[in-house]
């Protein structure tokens, strides 16, 4: 009966609100947003500007959201943005409290968070659950709402007994939701990108960093050998992020004249040199908003990577002959397959720039490195240029496996072609797969541990995997050479 007379003291529009979320709270469909449109209800039903419903953790006295959202309906995610003062008042007295004007309360305007979001009025109503609180709800207003009555407070505690009568569902929708972002992360640091192909552990690595850094801004340097596709990461990094639906220019560095690649970067206005009959806009320009890949960034001047310097810095530009300076938005993505460090280091590279663009640097591991990937690789170019259906004998993929790939990728996908021109049949086989000759030390540019390895892959190769013809022909015990090859597996592993 007491609880019947208590109803009467909320209003009809209270009353329908209630059950509208007890509809929603016992429907059989379970929604994600089942605690936020009702939060939603709550603000409009008591006219409050924000409401926030958490959960406490009785062993470390602690506040986690499960839901919080604001008059304009959208969602609040920072705890901290409500007073965790009130909300302790809530647990200690375990019982609703109500306040017009904290402002002017000693013992509630001393809260930080009141001070700083200027709160005036809140309402707070514990959850219970087998006894003990199990939560809070609290509606908060920067006026001095004295709306917020005793009728506001009835309401609040009604809707916080539906919720208790509906927190079995309400634990299984926040452990679900918990569930699916923990997938969803797991699928995302593993998928492959778009345009990439990749199961090894080390791609798998280099996946999760592309990911993680596409959400930011970061200007990120893409480093790796040639052939490694470093351009279809920067691509894979603008398609991944919030500015995948703005432009995505790429730039080569290499072998242009300076004069060249500057105009073609800042742009000029007419009459800038001989030849600039009309005004001309950079690529910088038309990025705006999006992404600019420059690949080959070592190779640009010392006078180029000023200007650039002051594109990443300030975001503007000044075109060729003009005096003016120009706006810009662009997320820079730089690539090369020299050691930046070292050209900083001979003066050949500016040291401000090169931190600049070092913000997130990223290596995409040689396909020596990720072998277990060749054959995804190779079948993925007989889709692409097979007109037929066609696949490798063992003994061809075992060739290519066993294959130190100097020009990686590229490398790669030329000799699968070249195999699909050579080959009559529907069956790729070893004979098919020409091969580059062995590096001979003159041409090997990497260093001598990496020539050690090379060779001894050239000679397992050469006889077949028979580890005891391959150290009699190097002049090494068989002992060393199994050695070797746990170094080489080892190095592997910890590239992924």
């Amino acid at each position: 009966m007491e609880e019947i007379k208590e109803i009467r003291n909320i209003s009809k529009k209270q009353f329908d609100t209630l059950y509208r979320i007890s509809r929603m709270l016992n429907s059989v469909t379970v929604r994600e947003n089942l605690v936020e449109k009702s939060m939603d209800l709550v603000v409009d039903a008591i006219q409050a500007e924000r409401a926030l419903f958490v959960r406490y953790d009785d062993a470390d006295q602690s506040f986690s959201i499960i839901a919080a959202r604001n008059i304009q309906k959208e969602t609040i995610s920072d705890l901290s943005a409500f007073s965790s003062g009130i909300l302790q008042k809530v647990i200690e007295r375990q019982a609703p409290c109500l306040y017009h004007d904290v402002q002017s309360d000693p013992q509630i305007s001393q809260f930080e968070s009141v001070r700083i979001q200027n709160i005036k009025s809140v309402i707070g109503v514990p959850i219970f659950n087998e006894g003990k609180i199990w939560g809070v709800i609290l509606a908060d207003s920067r006026k001095n709402r004295r709306e917020f009555s005793e009728e506001n407070l009835r309401f609040l505690e009604f809707f916080a007994n539906l919720v208790s009568l509906a927190l079995e569902k309400i634990i299984y929708l926040e452990n679900l939701q918990k569930e699916n972002i923990a997938l969803r992360h797991k699928l995302d640091i593993s998928a492959p990108l778009p345009q990439m192909i990749g199961q090894s552990p080390a791609m798998k690595k280099f996946f999760s960093l592309i990911r993680k850094v596409a959400q930011t801004d970061a200007t990120v340097l893409i480093t790796g050998e040639s052939g490694t596709g470093k351009e279809l990461a920067a691509k894979a990094i603008h398609e991944l992020s919030n500015r995948k639906d703005k432009p995505y220019l790429a730039q080569f560095c290499g072998s242009i004249p300076d004069t060249l690649l500057e105009s073609e970067l800042f742009g000029y206005k007419k009459g800038a040199f001989t030849g600039a009959v009309g005004d001309k806009k950079g690529l910088f320009e038309v990025a705006d908003g999006g992404s600019f890949f420059l690949d080959e960034i070592a190779d640009i001047s010392v006078a180029l990577q000023a200007k650039l310097l002051r594109v990443i810095q300030n975001q503007e530009i000044i075109p060729l002959g003009d005096t003016r300076v120009k706006k810009v938005n662009v997320r820079i993505i730089t690539a090369t397959n020299k050691d930046l460090r070292q050209l900083v280091r001979e003066g050949k590279f500016r040291e401000d720039l090169f931190y600049r663009l070092n913000v997130f640097p990223i290596h995409i591991p040689p396909l020596r490195d990720r072998a277990g990937d060749i054959p995804l690789l190779a079948n993925s170019f007989i889709k692409k240029f097979a007109a037929r259906a066609v696949r490798f004998d063992p003994q061809a993929l075992k060739k290519m496996e066993s294959y130190s790939w100097p020009g990686n990728v590229r490398q790669l996908e030329n000799t699968v072609q070249r195999a699909l021109i050579l080959c009559d049949g529907n069956r790729i086989l070893p004979e098919h797969i020409i091969l580059d000759e062995e590096e001979s030390p003159e041409r090997f540019e990497g260093t001598l541990r990496d020539f050690e390895k090379l060779l001894l892959l050239k000679r397992l190769q050469k006889f077949g995997g028979n580890r005891t013809l391959t150290a009699k022909s190097l002049g090494v015990s068989v002992r060393w050479i199994q050695l070797k090859l746990k170094e080489i597996e080892r190095e592997r592993e910890n590239t992924a």
